[in-house]
């Protein structure tokens, strides 16, 4: 936002961007959580079975990490990456990182398929039995969060600016 005085006054006038915006922030706060959620997912590769389980992934996984099995850091390592990728789209959109191919329609996918994940968790949660309730309900309500964000986000872009990013 840039500040300039009007000619006939000493009172400031606040010049806004079309994307400072509810899109805008939405996209700030939903980046910012996928990549922290990115962050701590490349944490429990790190730390290993402590933290697998303190976020409540379960004690076959947490043991299996523990125990120097593969499978574990990899399907985690991969969350992260598609995790990271996401924060990168709602970056992307509104100017803070480069413009990516399909930005508007990746960023409707991403909140579908977190606002999926959150009210699907009844019938996710019989096919991981090791994670835990809390688990369930703190991941399916920040992806209930998320998935908010990045519709509003994608919904309340200007598509002309938009398309003008994605060309760079």
């Amino acid at each position: 936002m840039a500040t300039r005085y009007a000619a006939s006054s000493a009172i400031p006038r606040i010049d806004r961007s079309p994307m400072d915006s509810p899109a805008q922030f939405a996209l700030i706060a939903g980046g910012s959580l996928t990549a922290l959620a990115s962050l701590a997912h490349l944490a429990c590769i790190w730390i290993g079975g402590p933290a697998y389980r303190f976020m409540g992934a379960g004690e076959a996984v947490a043991r299996a990490a523990e125990a120097g099995h593969w499978r574990p850091a990899i399907v985690t390592l991969a969350v992260a990456l598609v995790l990271a990728l996401w924060a990168l789209y709602a970056f992307s959109a509104v100017g803070l990182a480069p413009g990516l191919p399909l930005t508007r329609v990746a960023l409707w996918v991403i909140g579908l398929v977190y606002l999926a994940r959150a009210v699907a968790f009844p019938w996710l949660k019989p096919l991981f039995p090791d994670n835990s309730t809390a688990f369930w309900l703190v991941s399916s309500g920040v992806c209930l969060i998320l998935g908010l964000l990045y519709a509003v986000g994608a919904g309340g872009l200007n598509p002309v600016r938009l398309m003008a990013h994605e060309k760079r």
